[in-house]
């Protein structure tokens, strides 16, 4: 616990550390709950105070959500590094996996995009040749594109790369 003029000091509130990192006061929470966040201490009002170096730390563990990390992983690494450990290794083999599977993904959405290019020139020909009020039956053509069944073989299996990329 902290007294009531340390507050005042560089110690921040979890409104401002909230407004100069971008981040919801319940995300704080929560980062402070998975031990993300250490060095919290409380008023004697009960206030949570964030220490000085707060921000950097908070912009830290963004980032490393950013270039894939889960904050179970980025967790233990920092767990870890608090311990006197050093993580370094299984970070860099972490990022490395992250990368590998990040050059896949590119790969096949390069793949799409240009399939799907040459998808919408078939569709323009296919609509250009249908004569007003007839279907063109543009989505029976996906039956004859087997391009397309490997995203949607990666989307059955589950990416856990990068969840937010399929």
């Amino acid at each position: 616990m902290i007294d009531d003029a340390m507050t005042n000091s560089a110690w921040l509130s979890p409104r401002a550390l909230a407004d100069a990192t971008g981040v919801s006061t319940d995300s704080l929470r929560h980062y402070e709950r998975l031990g993300l966040l250490r060095g919290t201490v409380r008023t004697r009002a009960g206030y949570r105070r964030y220490p000085p170096g707060s921000v950097e730390h908070v912009q830290i563990i963004q980032r490393a959500l950013v270039i894939g990390f889960s904050l179970k992983e980025l967790a233990a690494a920092l767990t870890l590094r608090a311990q006197g450990g050093v993580p370094c290794q299984r970070v860099r083999k972490l990022v490395g996996e992250r990368l590998a599977a990040l050059e896949i993904r590119l790969a096949e959405l390069t793949t799409l995009r240009e399939e799907m290019r040459v998808l919408l020139r078939d569709w323009d020909a296919r609509l250009a040749e249908t004569q007003p009020g007839q279907r063109a039956r543009l989505l029976d053509m996906l039956s004859t594109r087997p391009v397309l069944d490997r995203p949607v073989a990666a989307r059955r299996r589950g990416s856990r790369n990068f969840p937010h990329c399929t």
